[in-house]
């Protein structure tokens, strides 16, 4: 059995993962929630299905969100999802860093300490993925979601492959 340590980290963003950016005349997920009065209008975009798909990765999963707690008491639930990891961003400098690496890069390379990671994200560069590749020994996924759909069956077949490929098949048991 693999223990929790072992199994590779799933940082995951909300907004364009979770909740697409998709035109606001198309029509929610078949499964989508209905907007709550007075609730964020964006989460009927947030399709039920996709916790207990993200939970069969058998991965730990960690909020990488400028949602932070919210996303424990808001998305989680509408979700499926148990209370996750929360990643806390420090204050950084923009500037701080080659032209092009997105802000959370080097938070995750920290908070992951060598462990294999996935990051789920819309806003994933080519130096995002050069940065980690020079600073992280252990073995990485930075998979770049459309924000226009959110996750999408090509991502998680995007991901189950990685996870195959790394000895790590979808399936068991998922950890926080």
């Amino acid at each position: 059995m693999t223990s929790a340590a072992e199994r590779p980290l799933l940082f995951l963003d909300v907004d364009g993962p979770l909740i697409p950016f998709g035109s606001s005349n198309a029509p929610p997920p078949a499964a989508a929630l209905p907007a709550e009065p007075g609730g964020n209008p964006l989460l009927d975009r947030l399709d039920p299905a996709i916790g207990p798909r993200l939970l069969a990765l058998g991965c730990t999963l960690v909020w990488a969100t400028t949602w932070m707690q919210d996303a424990n008491e808001t998305v989680a639930p509408l979700l499926g999802l148990p209370r996750l990891p929360v990643v806390q961003w420090p204050a950084t400098d923009p500037d701080d860093g080659p032209r092009g690496l997105h802000w959370k890069t080097r938070p995750l390379v920290e908070w992951a300490d060598g462990r294999p990671f996935i990051w789920l994200d819309d806003e994933i560069t080519a130096m995002d993925h050069t940065w980690v590749t020079a600073q992280h020994p252990g073995r990485s996924l930075l998979h770049r979601v459309d924000p226009a759909r959110g996750l999408a069956d090509a991502d998680f077949r995007t991901v189950g492959g990685w996870l195959a490929a790394m000895g790590h098949p979808p399936g068991g048991p998922a950890t926080r």
